[in-house]
């Protein structure tokens, strides 16, 4: 019996899609599938954008940055109607089943589309690492390696002109790049926006008491959802007499060959993919829980709820000692 699935990468690109695309091509291609990759998300989707995808068109793309398959946020995918054409686009190029790559806006289309009848399976990639059924997600290791790596070099200048740097990084309302990059370069301040509360009268006092302490830098690491941080720096230079520079990584966080532990993952789960459509599962959410590779109901998946990790926000108090 003849299968045919798609798959599409939609939203903010993340460094390991390409070997997720990879995976699923391949893997699909292994059980005698027809393989079609939707270009530029679900926009592309709505427009009949799709080639045949073979074993040599991932060839040599599991350590690519970005996505070969193209993406873009749809407004139009978020309307009934826009469902509704994507839907029919589904059974009119005679999808069986349709792989989604993205993040928690990706699902929410998926999910739509699962109400329409398209079976669906949505592997987690984004950067921001705030899908709340999963404990990671694709492109999250590479981006906060590349914040990190940034800073290291942020501190050897700042330190140098003896200042106070903010370094604004990626994550929309979430501060997991923050938080975890804030850790690993022993930043003085990290700023979230699941805490911070704006008093930044806390700061200035911190800044002032390790400048006469004798340190010769003060490195903040401020999350996208707090933002500001070029008026902060005015702010804090004013407040404390320190001079103080704003560092916004921006897109530079999306970018770059994956890590290893993405490259990994994103293998993992588009194999998973292609298993669970094997095995007949509908509309299922692939997650890593306690380094494991499980699955969920899309709509159990999207009721889900997702903290900050209680055991990393312990040790901040500890770090500014």
């Amino acid at each position: 019996m003849s299968f045919t699935i798609g798959v599409l990468t939609s939203g903010g690109d993340a460094p390991g899609m390409n070997a997720a695309i990879r995976a699923v091509v391949r893997a699909g291609l292994t059980h005698g599938w027809r393989v079609l990759g939707v270009l530029r998300g679900y926009a592309g989707l709505m427009n009949g954008e799709t080639r045949e995808m073979t074993s040599s068109s991932v060839s040599e793309i599991i350590g690519r940055g970005g996505t070969i398959l193209y993406t873009a946020r749809s407004e139009e995918m978020m309307t009934v109607g826009g469902q509704a054409r994507a839907a029919s686009i589904c059974r009119e190029k005679e999808m069986d089943a349709l792989v989604v790559i993205g993040g928690d806006g990706s699902f929410r289309g998926a999910q739509a589309l699962a109400n329409l009848g398209i079976n669906v399976i949505g592997i987690p990639g984004t950067i921001d690492l705030d899908i709340p059924c999963t404990d990671y997600s694709i492109g999250f290791d590479t981006a906060v390696n590349t914040a990190m790596e940034a800073v290291d070099k942020i501190r050897d200048t700042s330190s140098s002109h003896e200042r106070c740097s903010i370094v604004e990084v990626m994550g929309r309302s979430a501060g997991y790049i923050a938080l975890h990059c804030g850790i690993s370069t022993g930043a003085e301040d990290i700023l979230l926006p699941e805490l911070y509360n704006g008093d930044e009268k806390a700061v200035f006092e911190r800044v002032i008491k390790n400048r006469k302490a004798g340190k010769k830098h003060h490195i903040i690491i401020n999350a996208e959802g707090v933002g500001h941080s070029e008026e902060m720096a005015e702010r804090i230079e004013a407040a404390t007499g320190v001079e103080t520079r704003a560092t916004i990584l921006g897109y530079l966080q999306r970018g770059g060959s994956p890590t290893c532990r993405d490259r990994l993952l994103a293998t993992q789960m588009g194999v998973r993919a292609v298993s669970l459509l094997a095995a007949g599962a509908r509309n299922r959410i692939i997650a890593l829980k306690h380094d494991e590779v499980v699955d969920y109901d899309i709509n159990e998946a999207l009721a889900m709820k997702k903290d900050v990790p209680q055991e990393l926000l312990e040790i901040l108090p500890l770090l500014k000692r």
